[in-house]
């Protein structure tokens, strides 16, 4: 009997909803607006609606402080080793190393070179936190230390931007002594008379604010950057008391007197600019104008221990 037979209707179809790829949107951690990634990245990753400044890989600073073009890297060529052969319950220090490199074996926690900003040549150093959260091994440290003395040979400002929770602890000893050697390359360029620019990104923490991210003639922060040597939850638990508001942050190390200037990322390189325009009248008052970086082979050094 034809009217006991189910009857199939065709329903339209229904196209399938689009998931959203990871990464299109950020949250801000200040303000919990939700930010489209390409938007965020075109504002140089600073909140539109609270200013609220995210960590920014090394290179793309580079980008933000230097002249176009004007960026060459230098002493690439000095490679991480595992002198310790250490491993731990999250494993090897070398696999870690290998795989925060992600197959660019020169990648370290820093990138350093020569540089123009606003036309006017400088050696420059940038911190990555995004590689082992900016932990300054051996290879951070002679690099610093290097670039220190490149600026001192060529009569260069130095300019540092420091981003780093502190000393890489699986070379042990090594990566302390790295804090006396960049400090000792860093008084030798304070005795050559040539100027020390410190740019202090969120977070600048440990050892690396223990020695030079501090010894700046000028020492400039971005908003909000988390500044200290041990951490807040580290000091309240040792202190058994409640901190201040806005404790170790840029603000309050600035109404402290450990920091001379907060400057947004996107005036950074102006304000730099008029900074080293400044020291430099006042070196070519009293020794001579500064040199012209002139670009030279990277230095190979494969122990730097």
């Amino acid at each position: 009997m034809s009217w006991l037979r189910k009857k199939t209707i065709a329903l339209p179809s229904v196209p399938r909803r689009r998931e959203t790829p990871d990464g299109v949107w950020v949250k801000c951690a200040g303000c919990g607006e939700i930010l489209y990634r390409k938007e965020l990245e075109r504002n140089l990753w600073i909140c539109a609606r609270c200013g609220g400044h995210f960590r920014m890989a090394a290179a793309q600073y580079i980008q933000v402080l230097a002249d176009e073009g004007s960026f060459q890297e230098r002493f690439r060529d000095i490679r991480p080793t595992d002198p310790l052969h250490f491993k731990d319950a999250r494993g090897r220090y070398d696999e870690k190393i290998a795989a925060a490199q992600g197959g660019d074996a020169g990648r370290e926690a820093v990138i350093v070179g020569t540089a123009r900003i606003e036309t006017l040549p400088v050696a420059l150093a940038v911190m990555d936190f995004h590689f082992l959260g900016g932990s300054m091994g051996s290879v951070v440290g002679e690099r610093i230390a290097r670039v220190t003395a490149l600026a001192r040979e060529q009569r260069l400002p130095l300019v540092i931007v420091s981003s780093s929770g502190g000393a890489r602890m699986q070379e042990g000893i090594l990566s302390l002594m790295q804090m006396a050697k960049t400090c000792a390359e860093l008084a030798r360029l304070r005795d050559a008379g040539l100027p020390y620019l410190a740019v202090l990104a969120d977070p600048t923490t440990g050892g690396v604010s223990a020695s030079y991210a501090m010894l700046g003639d000028v020492i400039l922060a971005e908003p909000g950057a988390l500044i200290g040597f041990a951490g807040p939850r580290v000091i309240r638990e040792t202190i058994g008391q409640e901190l201040p508001a806005g404790f170790q942050r840029a603000e309050f190390m600035r109404d402290h007197g450990f920091v001379d200037l907060i400057v947004p990322r996107g005036e950074m390189r102006g304000v730099l600019g008029r900074l080293l325009r400044h020291f430099a009248d006042s070196m070519a008052r009293e020794r001579g104008p500064v040199r012209s970086a002139a670009p030279e082979g990277d230095a190979s050094v494969h122990d730097v221990s």
